[in-house]
């Protein structure tokens, strides 16, 4: 594996039993789509499980508790993601400039690609999701969290439309079905109320997140 440390101070990643454990000194403030602490939250460890592409369990939540149990970490307080993306294929992006800092670490493959407002069939679809660990140095308001997940969203898209992923119905690729996005915060330092694209934060955001997904699919996907 060949991948970035994470910029960031005292944030590092390293894998473990089938696990990539993103972890923090310090309380980072979280606002993700994630299966275990989705939403809201404070966390000091953010983690990317490993399944296999038949995975299926009733509640994949639990699922992930008692992941986060045999790690030694705290299953209440910890925010969690699955994905069969081979975490060696991992993608570690840091993007600075002028003390603004961002770090996209990135999982991801395009088995399943879809279209956004496309009708699209699970039944026999692979778990080629794209997980985005977002980390960012600085105080943000819940409208520049929020505005994070949506630039990180549009980088994602970038990323697929400039390798020319198409979905099932053959069209230009938005996402894969099971897409999630995790924003964390260091809650010192800078202060930002958006992070648009038209902004200093949005545009490394921006940089980071396209890099990452494209690494990370090429390396899944054998392009590389």
């Amino acid at each position: 594996m060949n991948a970035e440390k994470i910029s960031l101070k005292d944030i590092d990643w390293e894998i473990r039993d089938e696990t990539l454990v993103v972890a923090s000194e310090r309380v980072l403030t979280v606002l993700s789509t994630s299966v275990l602490g989705g939403g809201y939250s404070q966390t000091r460890c953010i983690i990317n499980h490993h399944v296999e592409k038949e995975f299926c369990h009733n509640s994949p939540e639990l699922f992930l508790k008692n992941v986060v149990r045999r790690l030694g970490l705290d299953a209440e307080a910890t925010v969690g993601l699955m994905t069969a993306a081979d975490l060696d294929n991992l993608a570690v992006k840091n993007e600075c400039s002028a003390g603004h800092q961002v770090c996209a670490v990135v999982t991801g493959g395009v088995s399943n690609a879809a279209a956004a407002g496309e009708t699209v069939d699970t039944s026999g679809s692979s778990a080629g999701t794209i997980n985005i660990i977002l980390l960012i140095g600085g105080v943000l308001t819940p409208s520049a969290m929020a505005g994070a997940i949506i630039t990180a969203t549009e980088a994602k898209t970038a990323a697929l439309l400039e390798l020319d992923v198409k979905s099932q119905g053959g069209n230009p690729s938005t996402g894969t079905t099971t897409d999630a996005v995790v924003v964390a915060a260091t809650a010192q330092g800078r202060a930002y109320k958006f992070s648009g694209t038209g902004t200093v934060l949005g545009g490394l955001i921006g940089r980071a997140v396209k890099e990452a997904v494209i690494e990370a699919v090429k390396k899944q996907e054998g392009l590389l």
